[in-house]
């Protein structure tokens, strides 16, 4: 090895030791292949509410009820709402567990400087999201609260990719562009969040696991 390749190599380590600081490196591709699949399974039991009711067209008429027929409480109580919660809480756990396993086993701290930022990058879209979608809610636009979700959350997906795997972008660009479609398609959320939650992370995950961990398992 001569001198000018030993110091492309030298450059090519310090390059991935600063990427190492600077990014979350530890999202496991598992992660998103098990949040897919707690989604899926969540749309499969909230369809079988959505077919109880008389099918799209029944969850259209259950949607479009203003706030003199149904409040935000009775909403919360609703059997769809509890399915969505029971599938949030599950999807998170699985992917908290997954990453935390290749945390571990890559040697790499998984609540440090990058991890922070990843999470404030996160968390300022999905709490606005959380606010406006509440207030869409106030006035009885529960229409809107299935594509919303799916776009709040791309955005987040979006804005977070500055420090984790920048592949996560494009996952973030397709659950926006699913979201904006939904919004002409009132009634047919479950089926948009199967796609958006289910579908499109089971793909992006098996995609990074093949790409950045197949090789290390």
């Amino acid at each position: 090895m001569n001198e000018q390749q030993q110091s492309l190599q030298d450059l090519q380590q310090i390059k991935q030791m600063m990427e190492r600081s600077s990014r979350f490196i530890s999202l496991s591709g598992l992660s998103g292949v098990a949040a897919g699949l707690c989604a899926l399974a969540g749309a499969w039991f909230a369809n079988d509410v959505i077919l109880a009711s008389g099918g799209p067209s029944g969850a259209r008429a259950i949607i479009n009820k203003t706030l003199e027929t149904e409040t935000i409480q009775d909403f919360m109580g609703h059997r769809l709402f509890k399915i969505a919660v029971i599938t949030f809480f599950a999807a998170l756990l699985s992917s908290f567990l997954f990453t935390y396993l290749r945390s571990k086993k890559n040697n790499i701290p998984m609540w440090g400087y990058s991890s922070k930022r990843l999470l404030i990058n996160v968390a300022v879209p999905m709490i606005a999201g959380g606010i406006y979608l509440f207030r869409q809610m106030q006035f009885g636009n529960y229409g809107l609260i299935a594509p919303g979700c799916l776009i709040f959350y791309g955005l987040a997906l979006v804005n977070a990719s500055k420090y984790t795997l920048s592949e996560i972008r494009y996952l973030g660009y397709c659950q926006i562009l699913l979201g904006i479609i939904n919004c002409w398609f009132v009634g047919y959320g479950v089926y948009f969040w199967a796609a958006g939650f289910g579908l499109l992370h089971i793909i992006y995950g098996i995609v990074m696991w093949y790409r950045y961990e197949k090789n290390n398992d």
